[in-house]
């Protein structure tokens, strides 16, 4: 099956008891047993819901994984996901991450004793470097958060596997319409479901994907001792979002291009991230793992925070806002927001300027969006 297919029948069809051709939306806290022990499949609501089934079914479906598991934010998923590990295991991060990942992972650090490396694994040289000594979790975005770096999916899950360890992959900046992580060795994928999965700016939610069966059981477990899930109506706005998320990504892929190539240009431009431009350093990379280069860039503006805050005076389809994925364009400032968790000098050694704007293009028509980044940047 094709994944446009995919997407528009993942989870199942039509509802065996109504014929209904959307899930039903089951509002109910806990279920009526037959007998102590005794239950059709669904005892309370943090554990199971049918709706919440409807939605893991489908996100395993579409991830190519064994298990699919709902949570209410992509940080409830990455919670859950370190509770798996014990104090002293070793966790090698990509070094630039969306910034509330940073500060969880730091905060498992200090709290709870995890031993927490942040490395540039985009080479071969860096990733063995950095796994010299194995790493029970090696934990990437690809493309990264802010700076669209990619990183070989298949090369580090081979080294990662070397030394027994698991590879997960935050893959909410490519989503299932461009990369398919565990196809390349990956054991997990997650997902902000908030973002591209949902894609209407309408809902918060978490995911994870996985690719064994046995680590499939133990995270449902700890998604049930946890207890960060989501709503019914929560998992019924991303199943909704999935059924369009094929033809979302070529328009979000379409209008980035159309913004790149504006950026890219202009002279009061000092660098541009985009995977689909050939200047990118992993642009053929991106060719080979992915099948589209997706929604999101970044880029440096000369003259520091001063020349940023007068662009995002400026632009007028652009909203000045957090999150991304949606079919609305936004646009924010890394530096001030989503990476101001990072110390300073950290944000520096990744790259992080202050002139730095991370762009998430929508849906809208590619030209309108080129034309009101060349009209701001006029103003600049």
């Amino acid at each position: 099956m094709r994944s446009r297919t995919q997407f528009v029948h993942a989870g199942g069809g039509a509802d065996r008891a109504t014929g209904a051709v959307n899930p039903p939306i089951h509002l109910s806290s806990t279920f009526a047993q037959l007998a102590p022990n005794r239950n059709r499949g669904y005892v309370y609501g943090r554990s199971a819901n049918p709706t919440r089934t409807v939605l893991e079914r489908a996100l395993a479906e579409i991830e190519h994984g064994r298990t699919g598991l709902a949570f209410s934010s992509g940080l409830g998923a990455l919670t859950t996901l370190l509770e798996q590990f014990p104090a002293g295991s070793r966790v090698v991060a990509m070094d630039d991450l969306y910034g509330g990942t940073w500060r969880l992972l730091d905060h498992h650090r200090r709290q709870f004793g995890l031993e927490v490396e942040f490395a540039d694994l985009t080479t071969p040289l860096a990733v063995e470097r950095a796994l010299a000594e194995p790493a029970d979790l090696v934990f990437v975005e690809s493309p990264t958060n802010p700076l669209m770096k990619l990183v070989d999916l298949r090369a580090l899950a081979r080294a990662a596997h070397r030394g027994r360890g698991l590879l997960a992959v935050d893959n909410t900046f490519a989503s299932p319409a461009l990369q398919r992580p565990l196809d390349c060795g990956a054991d997990v994928v997650l997902h902000s479901t908030t973002k591209y999965l949902s894609g209407h700016s309408d809902v918060i939610g978490g995911a994870l994907v996985l690719a064994q069966k046995r680590l499939g059981e133990r995270m449902r477990w700890l998604q049930n001792a946890v207890g960060a899930v989501p709503s019914p109506f929560d998992c019924f706005l991303v199943l909704r979002g999935i059924r369009t998320l094929e033809l979302r990504m070529r328009a979000h892929g379409e209008a980035a291009r159309a913004v790149a190539e504006v950026l890219a240009t202009h002279r009061k431009v000092r660098a541009v991230h985009y995977p689909g431009l050939a200047s990118h350093p992993q642009h053929r990379l991106a060719r080979r793992q992915m099948s589209g280069f997706g929604g999101m860039l970044s880029a440096e503006l000369r003259g520091g925070v001063p020349a940023a805050r007068r662009f995002l005076r400026r632009v007028k389809l652009f909203t000045l806002a957090e999150s991304l994925g949606g079919v609305e364009s936004l646009v924010e400032h890394p530096a001030l927001m989503t990476q101001a968790s990072l110390p300073k000098a950290d944000r520096a050694a990744h790259g992080i300027t202050d002139g730095l704007l991370r762009f998430s293009c929508g849906i809208e028509d590619p030209a309108d969006l080129a034309d009101d980044v060349r009209t701001a940047l006029a103003g600049v």
